[in-house]
Protein backbone atom coordinates (compact mmCIF):
# COMPACT_ATOMS: atom_id res chain seq x y z
CA UNK A 1 0.00 0.00 0.00
CA UNK A 2 3.34 2.23 0.85
CA UNK A 3 3.64 2.06 -3.10
CA UNK A 4 0.61 3.02 -4.46
CA UNK A 5 -0.80 5.48 -1.68
CA UNK A 6 0.09 9.09 -1.32
CA UNK A 7 -0.02 10.84 2.50
CA UNK A 8 -1.16 14.14 1.73
CA UNK A 9 -0.34 16.53 4.42
CA UNK A 10 -2.10 19.70 5.41
CA UNK A 11 -1.02 22.28 8.07
CA UNK A 12 -0.48 26.11 7.96
CA UNK A 13 2.65 25.80 10.06
CA UNK A 14 5.73 25.21 7.68
CA UNK A 15 8.08 23.97 10.39
CA UNK A 16 5.42 21.15 10.98
CA UNK A 17 5.02 20.29 7.46
CA UNK A 18 8.69 20.13 7.26
CA UNK A 19 8.97 17.52 9.82
CA UNK A 20 6.23 14.93 8.89
CA UNK A 21 7.23 15.05 5.43
CA UNK A 22 10.77 14.21 6.71
CA UNK A 23 9.21 11.77 8.86
CA UNK A 24 7.38 10.08 6.49
CA UNK A 25 9.34 10.21 3.37
CA UNK A 26 12.13 8.34 6.08
CA UNK A 27 9.38 5.59 6.62
CA UNK A 28 8.86 5.01 2.87
CA UNK A 29 5.55 6.87 2.73
CA UNK A 30 5.42 8.79 -0.70
CA UNK A 31 4.48 12.64 0.60
CA UNK A 32 2.43 15.55 -0.39
CA UNK A 33 2.41 19.07 1.31
CA UNK A 34 0.25 21.62 1.66
CA UNK A 35 0.07 24.52 3.60
CA UNK A 36 -3.70 25.56 3.34
CA UNK A 37 -6.83 23.50 3.19
CA UNK A 38 -7.65 25.66 -0.01
CA UNK A 39 -4.65 24.55 -1.88
CA UNK A 40 -5.14 21.06 -0.86
CA UNK A 41 -8.79 20.58 -1.97
CA UNK A 42 -8.48 22.07 -5.41
CA UNK A 43 -5.44 19.33 -5.97
CA UNK A 44 -6.54 15.97 -6.80
CA UNK A 45 -6.24 13.45 -4.18
CA UNK A 46 -7.39 9.67 -5.95
CA UNK A 47 -5.26 7.38 -3.44
CA UNK A 48 -3.98 7.94 0.14
CA UNK A 49 -4.83 9.18 3.40
CA UNK A 50 -4.80 12.69 4.93
CA UNK A 51 -3.03 14.29 8.38
CA UNK A 52 -4.74 17.81 8.70
CA UNK A 53 -4.51 19.86 11.08
CA UNK A 54 -7.43 20.61 13.04
CA UNK A 55 -6.89 24.66 13.28
CA UNK A 56 -6.07 26.48 10.65
CA UNK A 57 -6.62 29.96 9.91
CA UNK A 58 -9.25 30.21 6.74
CA UNK A 59 -10.43 27.01 7.33
CA UNK A 60 -10.88 24.37 9.99
CA UNK A 61 -10.50 20.72 9.85
CA UNK A 62 -13.95 20.01 10.29
CA UNK A 63 -14.75 22.19 7.02
CA UNK A 64 -12.22 20.38 5.29
CA UNK A 65 -13.35 17.46 6.03
CA UNK A 66 -16.67 18.08 5.39
CA UNK A 67 -16.19 18.89 1.98
CA UNK A 68 -13.90 16.48 1.18
CA UNK A 69 -16.85 14.26 1.42
CA UNK A 70 -19.28 16.45 -0.28
CA UNK A 71 -16.92 15.69 -3.18
CA UNK A 72 -17.62 12.23 -3.29
CA UNK A 73 -13.30 11.45 -1.33
CA UNK A 74 -13.57 8.46 1.01
CA UNK A 75 -9.66 9.06 1.77
CA UNK A 76 -8.70 8.26 5.47
CA UNK A 77 -8.37 11.60 7.57
CA UNK A 78 -6.26 11.61 10.39
CA UNK A 79 -6.14 14.57 12.67
CA UNK A 80 -3.43 16.54 14.15
CA UNK A 81 -4.53 18.36 17.38
CA UNK A 82 -3.58 21.02 19.90
CA UNK A 83 -4.43 19.41 23.72
CA UNK A 84 -6.97 22.73 23.53
CA UNK A 85 -8.77 21.19 20.11
CA UNK A 86 -9.54 18.08 21.45
CA UNK A 87 -13.55 18.39 21.47
CA UNK A 88 -13.03 19.33 18.27
CA UNK A 89 -11.19 16.36 17.25
CA UNK A 90 -13.91 14.45 18.99
CA UNK A 91 -16.41 15.65 17.05
CA UNK A 92 -14.32 15.08 14.00
CA UNK A 93 -14.16 11.49 14.68
CA UNK A 94 -17.72 11.39 14.95
CA UNK A 95 -17.96 13.06 11.40
CA UNK A 96 -16.09 10.33 10.06
CA UNK A 97 -11.95 10.93 10.33
CA UNK A 98 -10.53 7.69 11.79
CA UNK A 99 -8.12 8.99 13.99
CA UNK A 100 -6.62 12.36 15.63
CA UNK A 101 -2.97 12.72 17.26
CA UNK A 102 -1.96 15.87 19.48
CA UNK A 103 0.97 18.09 19.06
CA UNK A 104 4.01 17.63 19.76
CA UNK A 105 2.66 14.29 17.99
CA UNK A 106 5.06 10.69 18.59
CA UNK A 107 6.83 8.98 15.32
CA UNK A 108 5.53 5.94 16.28
CA UNK A 109 1.69 7.14 17.16
CA UNK A 110 1.91 8.46 13.84
CA UNK A 111 3.48 5.88 11.69
CA UNK A 112 0.59 3.41 13.46
CA UNK A 113 -2.09 5.90 12.33
CA UNK A 114 -0.94 6.15 8.77
CA UNK A 115 -0.41 2.91 8.58
CA UNK A 116 -4.08 2.02 10.11
CA UNK A 117 -5.81 4.06 7.36
CA UNK A 118 -4.14 2.83 4.83
CA UNK A 119 -5.21 -0.64 5.59
CA UNK A 120 -8.58 1.02 5.89
CA UNK A 121 -8.24 2.47 2.73
CA UNK A 122 -7.37 -0.78 1.00
CA UNK A 123 -11.14 -2.62 2.47
CA UNK A 124 -12.50 0.45 0.79
CA UNK A 125 -10.96 0.07 -2.29
CA UNK A 126 -11.39 -3.76 -2.16
CA UNK A 127 -15.76 -3.03 -1.67
CA UNK A 128 -15.57 -0.32 -4.57
CA UNK A 129 -14.43 -3.34 -6.59
CA UNK A 130 -16.97 -5.60 -5.23
CA UNK A 131 -19.67 -3.02 -5.40
CA UNK A 132 -18.52 -2.20 -9.47
CA UNK A 133 -18.83 -6.40 -10.25
CA UNK A 134 -22.14 -6.63 -8.32
CA UNK A 135 -22.98 -3.58 -10.79
CA UNK A 136 -22.12 -5.06 -13.59
CA UNK A 137 -23.95 -8.34 -12.99
CA UNK A 138 -27.09 -6.18 -12.53
CA UNK A 139 -26.75 -4.66 -15.38
CA UNK A 140 -27.02 -8.09 -17.23
CA UNK A 141 -30.39 -8.38 -15.76
CA UNK A 142 -33.56 -8.08 -18.00
CA UNK A 143 -36.27 -5.48 -17.25
CA UNK A 144 -38.73 -8.04 -15.63
CA UNK A 145 -35.49 -9.86 -13.58
CA UNK A 146 -35.06 -6.62 -12.24
CA UNK A 147 -38.35 -6.90 -10.94
CA UNK A 148 -38.49 -10.41 -9.91
CA UNK A 149 -35.76 -9.47 -8.12
CA UNK A 150 -37.29 -6.48 -6.38
CA UNK A 151 -40.14 -8.73 -5.46
CA UNK A 152 -38.06 -11.65 -4.19
CA UNK A 153 -35.64 -9.46 -1.60
CA UNK A 154 -38.85 -8.63 0.02
CA UNK A 155 -39.57 -11.96 1.11
CA UNK A 156 -42.47 -12.31 -1.07
CA UNK A 157 -43.46 -15.56 -2.43
CA UNK A 158 -43.68 -16.69 -6.20
CA UNK A 159 -47.35 -17.07 -6.07
CA UNK A 160 -47.48 -13.37 -4.99
CA UNK A 161 -45.21 -12.41 -7.07
CA UNK A 162 -46.26 -13.64 -9.70
CA UNK A 163 -50.15 -12.15 -8.94
CA UNK A 164 -48.45 -8.65 -8.68
CA UNK A 165 -46.59 -9.17 -11.69
CA UNK A 166 -49.98 -10.86 -13.77
CA UNK A 167 -48.05 -13.35 -14.86
CA UNK A 168 -47.73 -17.43 -13.50
CA UNK A 169 -46.08 -18.27 -11.40
CA UNK A 170 -43.88 -21.23 -13.13
CA UNK A 171 -42.31 -17.82 -15.03
CA UNK A 172 -41.86 -16.21 -11.45
CA UNK A 173 -39.77 -19.68 -10.78
CA UNK A 174 -37.55 -19.37 -14.22
CA UNK A 175 -37.07 -15.43 -13.50
CA UNK A 176 -36.05 -15.88 -9.85
CA UNK A 177 -33.58 -18.84 -11.03
CA UNK A 178 -31.68 -17.01 -13.44
CA UNK A 179 -31.33 -13.66 -11.46
CA UNK A 180 -29.66 -15.66 -8.93
CA UNK A 181 -27.64 -17.35 -11.17
CA UNK A 182 -26.91 -14.10 -13.15
CA UNK A 183 -26.40 -12.53 -9.61
CA UNK A 184 -24.04 -14.81 -7.88
CA UNK A 185 -26.34 -15.30 -4.73
CA UNK A 186 -25.94 -18.29 -2.88
CA UNK A 187 -29.09 -17.60 -0.90
CA UNK A 188 -31.81 -14.99 -0.94
CA UNK A 189 -30.11 -13.61 2.06
CA UNK A 190 -27.43 -13.46 -0.08
CA UNK A 191 -29.27 -11.58 -2.73
CA UNK A 192 -30.73 -9.31 -0.24
CA UNK A 193 -27.30 -8.42 1.17
CA UNK A 194 -26.22 -8.16 -2.85
CA UNK A 195 -29.24 -5.65 -3.62
CA UNK A 196 -28.03 -3.55 -0.41
CA UNK A 197 -24.63 -2.85 -1.70
CA UNK A 198 -26.54 -1.68 -5.04
CA UNK A 199 -29.28 0.51 -3.78
CA UNK A 200 -31.47 -1.62 -5.09
CA UNK A 201 -35.23 -1.12 -3.34
CA UNK A 202 -37.06 -4.22 -2.39
CA UNK A 203 -40.60 -3.85 -4.07
CA UNK A 204 -43.53 -3.33 -1.55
Amino acid sequence: MKDAAIVYLVDDEPGMLKALARLLGGEGFPVKSFDSAKTFLAEPTPHGCVILDVAMPEMNGLEVLRLLRAKGSHLPVIFLTGHGDIPMSVRAIKSGAVDFLTKPVQSDDLIRAVNSALDLLGKSDQKQEEVERLRILYAQLTSREKEVMAHVISGKPNKQIAFTLGTIEQTVKIHRMRVMHKMQAKSIVDLVHIAQSLGVSAAE
